[in-house]
């Protein structure tokens, strides 16, 4: 029985990839961690960190982060627990088809994804007119 508890503790090839887009320039095991003030909205202080599974929905972190930086998506592993991100799968796609999640633990920087194809310069900015709309209401997109 302790052998195949060795075997079994050893990291799976299979293991699941996460993913965080940003304009923030960060390097390998850098820790990205809350208490910082985010990258959206009225740039509060954040009590989460978000990461998606999905290369698709870090493509718009990126996309729509505030800030002149370049666009990154970095690979990610959380050092503590997750939890679905509510502002996506409460309030807009119920069942999480985004795979966006949350947690207050940091995420540890293992890579970054340097090829990829981000979003038609028209989507970016209907998505970006949108959230100014909710600005002007009063409404904060991310609920924390």
């Amino acid at each position: 029985m302790d052998n195949l508890n060795k075997f079994t503790a050893s990291p799976s090839p299979f293991a699941q990839t996460y993913f965080h887009g940003t304009k923030g320039d960060l390097q390998l095991s850098d820790l990205i961690s809350p208490g910082i003030n985010s990258n959206y909205g009225k740039r509060k202080n954040s009590n989460y960190v978000y990461m998606s599974a999905t290369l698709d929905a870090a493509i718009w972190g990126a996309e729509l982060a505030i800030g002149d930086g370049r666009e990154r998506v970095y690979l990610v592993e959380p050092t503590g627990e997750i939890e679905d991100d509510p502002n996506l799968t409460d309030k807009k796609f119920p069942g999480n088809p985004t795979k966006s999640y949350r947690s207050k633990s940091p995420f540890k920087v293992v890579g970054e994804v340097t090829i990829w194809q981000g979003h038609a310069p028209e989507m970016v900015q209907h998505m970006k007119d949108s959230l100014a709309k909710l600005d002007e209401q009063g409404i904060e997109p991310i609920d924390e």
